[in-house]
């Protein structure tokens, strides 16, 4: 018996006009945002940190450019270089802009915080300039403020039904209750090799047709295929019925690593925080405990579709650039023990 459940959440909260509408991943941003203002505000209450409630708000708005910067042009520089010279005649005219479809880099959105929290450090000591606040102080806030984000934005990519894991059973075949089946695969890039023969494949293009009662003609398979998720949106008719038997069962790749960058690294970070008041302390185990729970969550999930060459010595883009964290957290670690002095991060009043 299937137990797998069908994917059909709407990505979309309100349509407004067009392409212009409140989606689920854009909320998750905004959400990750607005708790991580306001831990970082209940830290300044506390004097747990010399910066004041207004420095924590003019922090938050920098790191928001560095996020969304960050990440969208790491997504372009790591994973597709085509967004960086596409164009076209409909707004947003530059495709590194269309980011209604998802397309964030969570290694450039952390290079972006990076650089936007040595920007903020730089401001702040030329305001405050006794202030012997270290930079590294300012990251391991912004350390200690990630992972609410980075597990909602997770939650965003399993609404999106995007990131897909690897499979667990072939259409038709019976698959266990924690399993997914994303009608998303459906259009995916990935080689067909990696998802099923090509005359499945077929077989299963001419009933997405039959169930959005389109004619095959050509370049209509995109279009029926929308049909047929506003459908399973929707709820109509007999649609779920029809469409499972026509998908794999996958691993939720989406949700482990919701709860490894969100919850499990969220716990970590805060119990070092506890424990040690050296600066960089934090941020160190920020990198290698990221670096190690991405590396391992991504043997459950496929590479990026769209590269060339989608896994090198066995590990995939994500998990090259994880190891490279892991290496820079263990050289911060050790500097950090050695260099700074826990008391660069002693409690200290602010106006």
């Amino acid at each position: 018996m299937d137990q797998a459940w069908l994917h059909n959440l709407d990505p979309i909260i309100l349509r407004i006009s067009g392409e212009l509408a409140i989606r689920w991943y854009g909320v998750s941003y905004l959400a990750g945002f607005v708790i991580g203002w306001l831990l970082l505000r209940r830290l300044a209450k506390r004097n747990h940190t010399p910066l004041s409630v207004r420095d924590v708000d003019d922090l938050i708005m920098s790191v928001v450019v560095g996020v969304i910067v960050g990440g969208r042009l790491g997504y372009a520089l790591f994973y597709d270089p085509s967004l960086l010279y596409t164009f076209s005649k409909d707004v947003p005219f530059w495709e590194l802009f269309r980011v209604s479809n998802g397309g964030m880099a969570s290694h450039g959105g952390m290079i972006g915080v990076l650089i936007a929290g040595w920007l903020f450090h730089r401001r702040f000591r030329r305001e405050h300039a006794a202030s012997m606040m270290s930079v590294w102080h300012v990251t391991d806030l912004l350390a200690l403020a990630a992972p609410a984000g980075l597990g909602l934005g997770r939650i965003a990519n399993f609404i999106n039904g995007e990131l897909l894991g690897k499979i667990v059973a072939m259409p038709g075949e019976p698959a266990p209750w924690w399993a997914v089946r994303y009608p998303q695969e459906i259009l995916t890039k990935h080689d067909p090799g990696i998802l099923m023969p090509l005359d499945a494949r077929m077989a299963r293009e001419e009933a997405i047709h039959r169930l959005a009662g389109a004619a095959i003609e050509e370049r209509g398979f995109a279009r029926a295929y929308e049909r047929v998720l506003d459908q399973l949106h929707r709820h109509a008719g007999n649609v779920e019925e029809q469409l499972r038997p026509l998908l794999s069962a996958r691993h939720p790749s989406q949700i482990y690593q919701a709860l490894a960058e969100g919850l499990v690294l969220g716990l970590s970070l805060w119990l070092v925080f506890r424990l040690s008041k050296r600066p960089g302390i934090v941020s160190a185990c920020f990198l290698m405990v990221y670096g190690v729970l991405r590396i391992v969550t991504e043997f459950w999930r496929l590479p990026d579709a769209q590269l060339a060459v989608q896994r090198v010595l066995g590990l995939s883009r994500g998990q090259w650039l994880s190891a490279v964290m892991v290496a820079i957290g263990l050289g911060l670690f050790a500097y950090s023990k050695i260099k700074l002095r826990p008391a660069e991060t002693a409690p200290a009043t602010s106006g």
